[in-house]
């Protein structure tokens, strides 16, 4: 395996938000914290002086779209990889639905491959559930665990396995391997020709309505499918009061399920449809204030694992036009941390590290991913994320790292900033400016073996 002989000592960091301390990174290790870190480092370490910031484990997104291979006019490995890295992740899931979709080894593994080329943080492909997101047949599950891109995530996200029977094959499938279905819970007859939520806006816009039951019914069904068959269920970027409930009941019952928000469900609500501006289109679509607040306290208490972005980036003229022909989706991997530090923690509801837990801890256990998530201890691998909370910055979606501008905050003055990501010991961002990728390491990394 390819190592990184140079030292970094991050001086006086605050550690989760907790007290301030030293950390030596060496070869991609956390070699010493506290007082042994400076003893320890030499006179040929690198010095960041990290006062007033925060030190977290590296972030973990479960839901991104890099839309490569097949739209890379929206999105490709590399530039979504350089949009997770100043946004502070370390690891992110490629959602299947590119083109050709991800339903076969030979996808998966070109997809882990561009990511491991591209060496910004770890890409782990998100295998489909079926044949071409169609619904009709199960995808090759088990050839696309076994490859090298060791998929462990199976969606068909944009789309909901509507199907009981198939989806119930699927949770039954992935256990001989210890996966997950992640459903994008929308039942497909409620929502047809939908345009955003269903209510009262909508009837004042004359938009078609996209009810909250369209979601929460396929979530009912689902966490009784997985209850029925032991299996693991992750569900998608959760919109709905009735979805947290039905999820708190759910895992009350100690049925094996998991769920995430999207920082623009912890933020916005459906109101600023009135304005007819089609970045904020998006699936599922914004909900009532109500909702909102529902979600926030769902991730506060854990029933709500984690903070899934669902980065959708569209090329420019998917989205400037009327509102009827825009697609759906938003931008999310540069803004996520800010939005949740105000949605969150500047409101009391969490704090760093509840952060920490939603946003690589959780991630990276449900995606199975052992290199990630880990604490910033001694021996850790040194997946690092640096964080000034007092910072203030306007969102200028051109002078992003992803192709798409769809941000739906563009001009909005959000909270906190990233200034350094260790992506395996290497400063992939340093300064809150892309540095350098890892060198390319073809091996897989031992601790994740």
């Amino acid at each position: 395996m390819t190592t990184n002989s140079t030292r970094y000592l991050i001086r006086g960091a605050s550690l989760g938000g907790g007290e301030p301390a030293d950390l030596l990174i060496v070869d991609g290790i956390i070699a010493a914290v506290g007082s042994d870190a400076a003893r320890d480092a030499g006179s040929s370490a690198h010095s960041i002086d990290a006062e007033g910031l925060i030190a977290l484990p590296g972030m973990v997104d479960l839901h991104t779209h890099l839309r490569e291979p097949g739209r890379e006019d929206a999105e490709t490995v590399e530039t979504g990889s350089r949009a997770a890295a100043l946004g502070g992740f370390t690891a992110i899931h490629a959602m299947a639905n590119s083109s050709p979709v991800a339903d076969t080894a030979g996808v998966v593994e070109q997809v882990y491959s561009l990511g491991r080329a591209s060496g910004w943080v770890e890409v782990r492909p998100v295998g489909a559930v079926t044949v071409g997101l169609a619904g009709q047949r199960m995808a090759e599950l088990g050839a696309m665990a076994e490859s090298r891109a060791n998929v462990r995530v199976f969606s068909d996200d944009g789309v909901c396995v509507s199907d009981p029977v198939l989806m119930r094959r699927a949770l039954e499938y992935v256990k001989a391997f210890d996966g997950v279905i992640a459903q994008h819970a929308q039942e497909p007859r409620l929502t047809e020709g939908a345009q955003m939520n269903e209510g009262e806006v909508s009837a004042v816009l004359g938009l078609t309505g996209w009810p909250a039951v369209a979601e929460e019914s396929i979530i009912a069904r689902d966490v009784l499918l997985a209850q029925h068959v032991d299996s693991r269920l992750h569900v998608c970027h959760v919109s709905t009061a009735g979805s947290v409930d039905i999820l708190r009941w759910a895992k009350a019952r100690g049925i094996r399920v998991t769920a995430e928000v999207t920082p623009h469900h912890l933020l916005l609500t459906e109101d600023l449809v009135r304005s007819y501006n089609p970045v904020y289109k998006v699936n599922p679509p914004l909900r009532t204030a109500t909702d909102v607040q529902a979600l926030r306290e769902a991730l506060a208490d854990g029933t709500i694992d984690v903070i899934g972005t669902d980065h959708a980036p569209h090329p420019s003229e998917h989205k400037e036009c009327e509102w009827a022909q825009a697609a759906m989706g938003m931008t999310g991997l540069e803004t996520a941390l800010s939005v949740v530090q105000h949605a969150m923690i500047e409101t009391g509801l969490m704090d760093w590290e509840g952060f920490a837990r939603a946003t690589s801890g959780s991630p990276a256990r449900i995606g199975r991913l052992k290199s990630q998530g880990r604490p910033l201890g001694k021996g850790e691998p040194a997946n690092v994320v640096l964080v000034d909370p007092a910072a203030r910055w306007t969102v200028e979606p051109d002078k992003m790292a992803t192709k798409g501008r769809n941000s739906p905050f563009a001009g909005t003055v959000l909270p906190g900033r990233v200034t350094t990501t260790f992506y395996r010991g290497h400063p992939t961002v340093l300064n809150g400016a892309l540095n350098s990728p890892l060198p390319t390491d073809p091996e897989e990394p031992a601790w994740n073996i």
